[in-house]
């Protein structure tokens, strides 16, 4: 038996699946991720910008170079034409059925919620959420996209802040106590598109207490060693394979 017919198997006989994911989750969907070779920390992108990325998607960098922030941001992190791809609609299909309690992402897309997904807890904000730092009128993305220059709120002038964790930035703390709580009550944990590196929301996972852990990644994490099933390939080819056998 395969590692897709395994998964395929441990689907059908579940009813309390987690799944926690990262940025390999939106890679087919031609969003990049961070640190592959055409990744937002590659050797290809580093050297468009004078800052790495952690400094240009910092808090300080933001209040303090604000215009340079959102042209970096605009080229980098926002993708409205991406759609979502077999993996994001194969998990909203296991939440239509029952089987999945949450998603937990650290992707800041929205591309779960555009494939159907409803319960979706985003550890790191919406690129498609904006409010206003001074009256907090809240803007979608189209108001952002189309501004020039620095957004400014159209009542009162303040900046318009993406609702996106910087860093420098805690977690949503409502967000992160509910993740807790999914991923500790849940029965199956997989893990897919992430290498685990980025923390606080890599920390989550430890809270698992179910019966199978299954680790789904084009490269190796530091919990494979500690997967009940471990499937190593495009997290959209995974999926796209255990529902078209």
């Amino acid at each position: 038996m395969t590692e897709q017919q395994k998964l395929r198997e441990l689907l059908e006989n579940s009813s309390h699946i987690v799944f926690f994911g990262g940025a390999g989750v939106s890679t087919e969907s031609n969003i990049p991720d961070f640190r592959s070779e055409d990744g937002l920390y590659g050797s290809k992108q580093a050297k468009t910008y004078p800052y790495p990325p952690e400094t240009m998607l910092s808090h300080s960098f933001f209040k303090r170079h604000t215009e340079q922030f959102f042209e970096y941001y605009f080229d980098r992190m926002v993708y409205p034409q991406a759609k979502p791809n077999a993996a994001h609609y194969a998990l909203a299909e296991l939440e239509a059925q029952g089987k999945l309690s949450a998603v937990v992402t650290q992707n800041i897309d929205g591309l779960h919620q555009a494939a159907g997904s409803r319960t979706v807890l985003e550890l790191h904000g919406s690129v498609l959420r904006n409010y206003c730092e001074k009256c907090y009128q809240f803007y979608g993305i189209d108001t952002i996209l189309n501004s020039t220059g620095i957004p400014r709120c159209e009542k009162c002038g303040g900046i318009i802040k993406p609702d996106v964790v910087l860093y420098e930035e805690g977690l949503d703390e409502k967000t992160l106590n509910a993740a807790v709580r999914y991923i500790h009550e849940a029965d199956v944990l997989i893990i897919g598109g992430t290498s685990l590196a980025v923390y606080p929301a890599a920390g989550l996972i430890d809270y698992f207490q179910g019966d199978k852990l299954v680790v789904i990644n084009k490269s190796a994490t530091p919990k494979d060693s500690h997967a009940d099933l471990l499937v190593q390939g495009p997290i959209g080819e995974v999926f796209h394979s255990i529902q078209n056998p």
